[in-house]
């Protein structure tokens, strides 16, 4: 496996990870797969804002997962929180894949001088949980029945890592 940046050439295989979720999981708390008009604007997204996409490439060159981040919240205050996702295809789940990307992640977002990462967890989903602990996330706070899929309301758990980045940052905000 090769960890890179994926470009719009892996759009359809990172549309395919996500639909899947959404389709099958409450990983995503869509109801609808993504069109795959959605990708441009999305790829547009992560360009504009300096986010990376990084792509689990196996030997053979498919994808078999991705991490990306994003803005945690809009206000500027929050400029230096992220919020993360990690998807794995199905058939390459539980092999390290996931650990491996979001390792990566927590590399590019301290190398950019972010100093708070952020994801957002299904609270019936106890094995991301145990995976976002084993990489030192703590557990920050949970809104009870945020959302509703499959017939019941989900739970919404957030977990944060503290990146090694200065304590303190310019009194002059930018």
């Amino acid at each position: 496996m090769t960890l890179r940046d994926c470009t719009e050439a892996q759009a359809t295989e990172i549309l395919a990870i996500l639909n899947e979720a959404i389709v099958h999981s409450t990983a995503l708390y869509d109801y609808q797969p993504r069109p795959v008009e959605s990708m441009g604007p999305w790829f547009a997204e992560k360009r504009t804002g300096n986010y990376p996409v990084i792509g689990a490439f196996l030997p053979a060159g498919s994808l078999a997962g991705f991490a990306t981040y994003g803005p945690f919240r809009a206000r500027p205050a929050y400029k230096y929180s992220i919020e993360h996702s990690v998807y794995v295809e199905k058939s390459h789940r539980c092999q390290g894949i996931g650990t491996e990307l979001l390792r990566a992640l927590i590399e590019r977002a301290t190398a950019q001088g972010y100093h708070m990462m952020i994801g957002g967890i299904d609270a019936a989903n106890r094995g991301s949980v145990r995976f976002h602990e084993q990489l030192g996330f703590t557990p920050c706070g949970t809104i009870r029945e945020a959302g509703f899929k499959f017939g019941h309301w989900l739970d919404l758990e957030f977990h944060q890592l503290i990146l090694p980045t200065p304590a303190h940052r310019s009194t002059v905000d930018r």
